[in-house]
């Protein structure tokens, strides 16, 4: 009987280590499975970094094309500005040569008439003259624009009489 208990004893041993080694195959199985989710895993994150990061640099590129887009669009506003200012500069220049050309022209005009000459064309007729030559088509545009500048009666100036409604005119000046 001893015997027998003994291999009783070696027998239950035997089934729990079958049991104990079937459910360590089980967690052992789950374990594999599990390193293998982890690797995955590990695997997908490192593809997610990569592709954030990717991301993260054509964020950066359109953040500096955008930078650069506003640059060009400041520098085109300064450019813009300083060509207004030139205009106006030329535009003053212009009407003060005007203001110097006319009273010489009227000079020129009344010794040319003592001597029984035509006077000159006006700067207005000349224009339509120069707006004929394809190769002042850029100079005419301009001056078809600001024509009004040397056409334009000059203003009256203090020593510019009255008129009867009480307002300084060119009538005083263009007489003299």
């Amino acid at each position: 009987m001893a015997d027998e208990q003994e291999i009783m004893c070696k027998l239950e041993s035997i089934k729990e280590i079958r049991n104990k080694t079937l459910q360590m195959e089980k967690i052992k199985s789950r374990l594999k499975a599990e390193f293998e989710a982890l690797e995955s895993e590990e695997r997908h994150l490192k593809e997610y970094k990569q592709e954030m990061d990717l991301l993260l640099q054509e964020k950066m590129a359109h953040v500096e094309e955008l930078r650069l887009i506003h640059a060009d669009i400041n520098v085109m506003e300064n450019t813009i500005k300083q060509s207004e200012n030139d205009l106006n500069k030329l535009l003053e220049s212009t009407r003060r040569l005007h203001d110097e050309y006319k009273p010489l022209k009227e000079h020129v005009d009344a010794l040319r008439m003592t001597l029984g000459l035509q006077r000159l064309p006006d700067l207005c007729e000349e224009e339509e003259k120069l707006s004929l030559e394809p190769a002042c088509h850029v100079i005419n545009k301009f001056i078809e624009m600001h024509l009004y500048v040397l056409c334009a009666k000059p203003k009256a100036g203090p020593g510019t009489p009255k008129s009867q409604n009480g307002s300084r005119t060119n009538e005083g000046m263009e007489n003299t």
